[in-house]
């Protein structure tokens, strides 16, 4: 499928939209789904998901060969209903384990691995392509440049690093200021060495939240896909 998910399908909207850490991609993706009848697709779930599958199996996130070797017994299903989300790898529901800090540790040792990233790439095209609502929203690191470059709507979501810090913080009461913004660092460092998500590439529309709130920027977005009539 060259070009992204546009050939060959129904007319739909295919949104994407990329973001650092903490940009709130996922929630604000979701609501704006949600508004507009799309469906939503989490490109980092399938990302965690694998390395949750990984540590499960004994198998070292940090060998790349490894890691590529199990991908053809990794079995990915996700729920793109926003009102109805799931991540599975198998019969096993993994929705919430795939959030647990052992899995955000080593999650960029798997993502970084260009085989990985471009079986996933395809396994996200299908996804899109097998939607069967008007639109479908998909975030994510590389999703604008790599994954769905033709995509109708193409969206950076980013904001200051000390108010996504903030926000990471307010998602993790259990963890102080200062991890939080160690580990937020961190994976910034770690996935800019593998895509560029901190700028837009052309075309892109850059939206910075740094000074809205949750449902300002779900409004936002809404009004990017879908612009109010004069």
């Amino acid at each position: 499928m060259s070009g992204g998910p546009r050939q060959g399908r129904a007319a739909r909207v295919v949104v994407a939209i990329d973001g650092p850490a903490g940009s709130g991609k996922s929630s604000v993706s979701r609501a704006s789904a949600r508004i507009l009848g799309f469906d939503y697709q989490d490109s980092g779930a399938a990302y965690r998901a694998l390395a949750w599958f990984a540590l499960e199996n004994g198998i070292d996130t940090a060998d790349a060969e490894a890691v590529i070797a199990s991908l053809p017994a990794f079995d990915y299903e996700i729920g793109i209903d926003p009102d109805d989300y799931f991540v599975r790898v198998g019969a096993v529901d993994v929705t919430h384990a795939i959030r647990d800090p052992r899995i955000s540790a080593v999650v960029s040792l798997v993502a970084r691995v260009p085989v990985v990233r471009a079986h996933l790439v395809d396994l996200f095209r299908t996804v899109i392509e097998r939607s069967a609502r008007p639109g479908i929203i998909t975030e994510g690191r590389d999703i604008t440049t790599v994954v769905c470059p033709g995509a109708d709507i193409r969206i950076l979501l980013t904001a200051s690093e000390e108010a996504r810090m903030v926000r990471r913080s307010a998602e993790l009461p259990s963890e102080s200021a200062a991890a939080v913004a160690e580990k937020l660092s961190s994976r910034d460092a770690q996935d800019s060495r593998v895509v560029d998500f901190m700028n837009a590439a052309e075309g892109v529309t850059t939206l910075d939240s740094t000074d809205l709130d949750f449902d300002q920027t779900v409004q936002a977005v809404v009004a990017l896909v879908a612009p109010p009539v004069e």
